[in-house]
């Protein structure tokens, strides 16, 4: 499999940022770490492994970036206006910079598909649902799509746009929502064993319904537990069964 690691000085972030790109060809998946962990996570636990003939096949092309979430809500040291600070400058550096590059490394017509488990599930979702003219599509395994499950009881106007329970209600953009609409990818999985959380993936795809926005919730069983097992055989499953 073909493997290479880039990373450059980011503006947004004031930092040096990894990207590990995996393949050749194929649309473009955007994958973001869960918690605080960083752009070789899916690497080390096997994800990458667990689509690697989905890769080698050139239906893929995987581009996983590195989290800033230790600097951001993940801190215990920060304040929480800080921490929405780092969040939206995060967006930032996807929207201005990783998502350029991407496109340099395939082509500006090349879809892009956002996805992650976990906190990277809220994320891939997010990003998505805010740029939907950046972004074609999303993939969100284990996810807890209010941002405010994190902040401790802070809120403010940043924590409301990031969480995509609180805004998409009263999304009526003539631009972004039809866009939303014209999507054909949004897949909200979840499984319901040990530490998963399906009521937050129920409430988006309920928010998701009122807004007729097509999508799928798919719901796995009891033995599906919050766990790298379980996202190893969720995005094979996806990669094969919707692209």
């Amino acid at each position: 499999m073909k493997r290479e690691i880039h990373s450059w000085h980011s503006p947004a972030l004031n930092k040096t940022m990894e990207i590990a790109v995996y393949g050749h060809y194929g649309f473009a998946l955007l994958l973001f770490p869960t918690a605080a962990a960083d752009f070789l996570e899916y690497e080390r636990f096997h994800l990458i492994d667990s689509i690697s003939r989905q890769i080698e096949e050139g239906k893929v092309k995987v581009f996983s970036v590195n989290s800033i979430n230790a600097e951001s809500w993940l801190n215990q040291y920060m304040q929480p206006r800080h921490k929405a600070i780092r969040h939206q400058q995060f967006n930032e550096y996807i929207f201005t910079e990783a998502i350029p590059f991407i496109k340099s490394m395939t082509s500006q017509d090349t879809p892009v598909i956002t996805s992650g488990a976990s906190f990277g599930a809220l994320h891939a979702a997010n990003l998505f649902f805010r740029r939907p003219d950046l972004i074609n599509g999303v993939i969100a395994m284990s996810g807890d799509y209010d941002l405010s499950s994190y902040t401790k009881g802070y809120h403010d106007q940043d924590v409301y746009f990031n969480s995509p329970v609180q805004y998409l209600p009263n999304l009526h953009d003539d631009y972004f929502l039809p866009l939303i609409k014209q999507s054909g990818h949004i897949h909200i999985v979840t499984g319901s064993g040990d530490w998963e959380h399906p009521d937050a993936s129920r409430r988006l795809s309920a928010i998701l319904s009122a807004r007729g926005i097509p999508h799928e919730l798919d719901v796995w069983g009891y033995d599906i537990p919050h766990d790298w097992p379980t996202w190893r055989k969720m995005l094979p499953h996806y990669l094969d069964t919707r692209f």
